[in-house]
């Protein structure tokens, strides 16, 4: 007979929801497992944040190095070992994963490596890997099984001429000596950055009107022009209508908005970065109908799907697909599933892409303002106007808040530029406050730093600002 064990919540996945969630649940004191697929961290750790940012913090050094000279710096044929500062990432990737893992058993969780299933509400079952077969009775699920890259259609993924962002991240010993990424969110315009940083020809194609298009078109013009001087070539409004997928490298029919006449490029890879897809595959048995809602699980305010006692948490929830916002959704799902006090569903977030210049932004931007018909004002103060920016050689960039023309609420910010990612945390805390951009202007920032910029562009929203 199969073995069965008996949890207050088991949790089906192991990334950013999942281990948060399963952490919280231990911390409250409940009996808790988590099921993982593959290893602790899950895509987030082992295949996407924390690896990428290991392999841009490498590209930014040898940028960095390059132009020592003008720092007074003497580093003459600077170069580099691609397969070493790929295998550093994996390293990268490996620490963390240990860490997540000893967190677990900090918090008494119980950990699994396999593929979970939930085959009626309150019965789990581990359906591959070293512990097949195994039963858990639970009083509650929490699914954070995440998402997965888009394919297209009709073209393998093989690794070497056809890559997702997982193959991208696998240790190889070269850069590709051309390489087209279709797709210009903030998957594909971090892997422009490095790629063309470690020499290879990068084209980024686009299918909507700009790059980064979640973001504000000030912050997308400004990153186009950076990546166009960098040696990036740029298509928006620009679709592909054929791929041919050769021995040595891959051939693209692009069509430009309006254009009648198609062009032809060659690369040595193509890297598909067009979105993710929820990710469910074999979670759910057939006796397991939950709600859907275009492909993600459909949840309320408590994070509860349409089944009581079954919760997600994170990308299978639909978007933001953000590892900082699956965490907070998972914590808040265990809080309400056991009577704590909990935030309910995310609200005010930070969203980040850490190619260089860095693009941080919360809330609205202008474009949505103005759809919304809001009566608003825009405060805009740029890098090149920061004394700690010029001191450190990068000056890129910008801030732009945008508010209530009446109350100075704060609608949204947008940063583009070195440590965006560092600075938007003030905006996203005095949003949550109900601050004005008055707040932010009257509260005395340290100087000289980069944030002395957050309090210029709320002061230049009323054309108070000093140094502009």
């Amino acid at each position: 007979m199969a073995e069965t064990s008996d949890y207050d919540l088991i949790v089906i996945g192991g990334g950013p929801a999942g281990y948060a969630g399963a952490i919280r649940a231990g911390q409250l004191g409940k009996k808790v497992a988590c099921i993982e697929l593959e290893r602790a961290g899950g895509t987030c750790l082992n295949w996407g944040c924390i690896p990428t940012k290991a392999l841009l913090k490498s590209a930014e050094l040898y940028r960095s190095l390059q132009k020592a000279a003008a720092f007074g710096i003497g580093a003459k044929d600077v170069s580099f070992d691609f397969a070493k500062v790929m295998d550093r990432s994996r390293g990268v990737a490996g620490q963390m994963a240990k860490g997540v893992e000893f967190l677990l058993r900090k918090n008494k969780v119980d950990y699994f490596v396999g593929r979970a299933q939930v085959t009626v509400p309150g019965m789990v079952e581990i359906t591959e890997g070293g512990h097949k077969g195994k039963f858990f009775k639970t009083k509650n699920v929490l699914l954070a099984t995440g998402c997965k890259p888009c394919r297209l259609p009709d073209v393998p993924v093989d690794g070497a001429r056809v890559m997702t962002s997982r193959e991208a991240l696998e240790p190889r010993k070269t850069p590709p000596k051309s390489i087209a990424i279709l797709g210009a969110g903030a998957i594909g315009v971090e892997f422009a950055y490095f790629f063309n940083a470690f020499g290879s020809k990068v084209t980024l194609i686009e299918m909507l009107p700009q790059i980064v298009p979640v973001e504000d078109e000030d912050v997308a013009k400004g990153l186009q022009r950076s990546f166009e001087k960098q040696g990036i070539t740029v298509h928006v409004n620009t679709k592909v209508e054929k791929v041919r997928v050769g021995q040595d490298k891959v051939e693209l029919t692009l069509r430009k908005n309006g254009e009648s006449n198609p062009s032809e490029i060659e690369a040595e890879t193509l890297l598909i970065a067009i979105g993710v897809a929820p990710n469910l595959d074999g979670a759910l048995s057939p006796k397991v109908q939950l709600e859907l809602e275009r492909g993600y699980l459909k949840v309320n305010d408590n994070y509860e799907s349409s089944v009581k006692g079954i919760y997600a948490a994170g990308d299978i929830i639909g978007p933001p697909w953000l590892a900082h916002v699956a965490t907070f959704e998972a914590v808040n799902a265990v809080n309400a599933m056991f009577g704590h006090a909990h935030a309910g569903r995310v609200r005010i977030f930070p969203g980040c892409t850490y190619c260089q210049p860095q693009i941080a932004s919360t809330g609205l931007t202008e474009k949505a303002a103005k759809e919304k018909n809001l009566d608003y004002k825009v405060g805009k103060f740029p890098f090149s106007a920061s004394g700690k920016a010029v001191a450190a050689g990068d000056t890129e960039g910008f801030v732009k808040v945008i508010s209530d023309a009446k109350t100075g609420e704060i609608y949204g910010a947008h940063i583009l530029g070195n440590e965006a990612p560092e600075l938007i945390a003030e905006y996203v805390l005095a949003m949550n406050l109900k601050a004005s951009v008055a707040d932010v202007h009257h509260s005395i920032h340290a100087h000289p730093t980069l944030s002395e910029a957050l309090m210029e562009a709320a002061a230049a929203t009323n054309g108070e600002a000093i140094h502009i």
